[in-house]
């Protein structure tokens, strides 16, 4: 596992185990905290002051905005339609389209979630842990569940902010 030399990081961002992350072709925003075991792919961009815990897969397509939480072992998906091969070959890039995903600013996503590919999750949201979300999430919301349904309202909680 390593950080290649194409990431872009910006300032102040915490890697505490390098030698335990994959990150390529991605770009960190300021002052954000990246765990253990995290792989960041090509293409994708987690924004400022986020934090992404151990475990997670952020795959080419995702873009993270700003003050994002991430619990552990979070999946993110660029695929509909998975397949090793196409007519009886490997697949390569150049077989699929990558489907974009957002992550809206200030949005907390729980340990052991999934997200499906062409969905955003809105500003504040909040996503259980364990939840399959497989279409977009409004501002605020609370979902939780397989598939993830909306439960809540982020503003009708009491935050010791």
């Amino acid at each position: 596992m390593a950080i290649a030399e194409d990431v872009k990081l910006g300032q102040g961002v915490q890697i505490h185990h390098p030698q335990l992350v994959n990150l390529y072709g991605c770009s960190i925003g300021d002052d954000t905290k990246i765990g253990s075991f995290v792989e960041i792919q090509k293409n994708a961009r987690i924004g400022c002051r986020c934090k992404i815990s151990s475990h997670t897969f952020v795959c080419e397509g995702v873009t993270i905005e700003d003050e994002v939480f991430v619990g552990h072992g979070v999946m993110f998906i660029n695929d509909r339609y998975p397949r090793a091969t196409l007519s009886g070959r490997l697949q390569t890039e150049t077989d699929w389209t990558v489907i974009a995903t957002r992550i809206r600013h200030r949005a907390s996503i729980g340990s052991g979630a999934v997200i499906m590919c062409g969905v955003t999750i809105g500003t504040g949201a909040l996503i259980g842990a364990g939840a399959v979300v497989t279409r977009d999430v409004p501002d605020y919301s609370i979902v939780m569940g397989v598939p993830a349904k909306v439960v809540g309202d982020t503003r009708e909680k009491e935050w010791n902010l």
